[in-house]
């Protein structure tokens, strides 16, 4: 009986282990029962107690049809409100310079921690975001620029980067939005400058450059926010 509960404990620490570094995202399944079963070389059985002792402490969610999910475990302290006003010129800065500091540290441990299949993924969708630029709407625009960004959080394998920024690009997506808006709106275009910005941040990325990565990802969001100060 004590080899049993070892071996659930064992199994439990693993998991647990994988959605603190980031490994296991917020709101991603875990791996089936049968995949973590033959990749741990233990029993269903040791598997679903381990399971159960992560829904027990709040890290995950299981569902019958839906699996088991990973909580975002900051969501329940994060009391900000979700904002509909997007056009509201004073929330926008405020937001843009919140994404400056989070989009740096991100990016800066993104560059240093980042496995070479997740810089892969990033090339794969910068690669995407640049194809879909050429005549996509303000709404698609502002969607492939979040994805872009949220990826390299999620490849920061730091917990609470990863989960405050997926809160707070879902409840302020609106003042993102109405940021590119307003922005298009004054130049008609992307303005100059922003594809190079992109272009930068990526290049730092993939040569693993961690100093440079954060700089760059930084003064970009700063350099929009500099734009949406003109546009008044």
């Amino acid at each position: 009986m004590k080899g049993k509960s070892d071996k659930v404990q064992q199994l439990y620490a693993q998991l647990s282990l994988g959605i603190v570094q980031g490994r296991f995202l917020p709101e991603e399944l875990l791996p089936s029962e049968r995949s973590l079963s033959e990749s741990a070389n233990v029993s269903r059985a040791t598997v679903r107690a381990a399971i159960k002792q992560l829904e027990l402490d709040g890290l995950i969610r299981t569902r019958q049809g839906d699996g088991s999910r990973c909580l975002n475990l900051l969501e329940p302290h994060f009391e900000m409100p979700a904002v509909e006003a997007g056009d509201t010129l004073g929330l926008q800065l405020q937001v843009m310079e919140t994404r400056a500091a989070l989009e740096g540290e991100a990016a800066y441990h993104c560059a240093r921690r980042a496995s070479d299949d997740e810089l892969a993924g990033i090339e794969c969708e910068y690669g995407r975001m640049l194809q879909r630029g050429a005549g996509q709407s303000t709404l698609g625009k502002a969607k492939a620029d979040l994805k872009f960004h949220m990826m390299i959080a999620q490849s920061s394998h730091n917990l609470l980067l990863i989960s405050f920024s997926q809160l707070f690009y879902s409840r302020y997506f609106n003042a993102i939005y109405g940021v590119l808006d307003r922005t298009l709106k004054r130049y008609g275009r992307y303005p100059d400058g922003i594809r190079a910005q992109h272009s930068g941040i990526f290049l730092a990325l993939m040569a693993r450059d961690a100093d440079q990565a954060r700089r760059l990802a930084s003064e970009h969001i700063l350099f929009t926010r500099q734009l949406l100060e003109q546009s008044e």
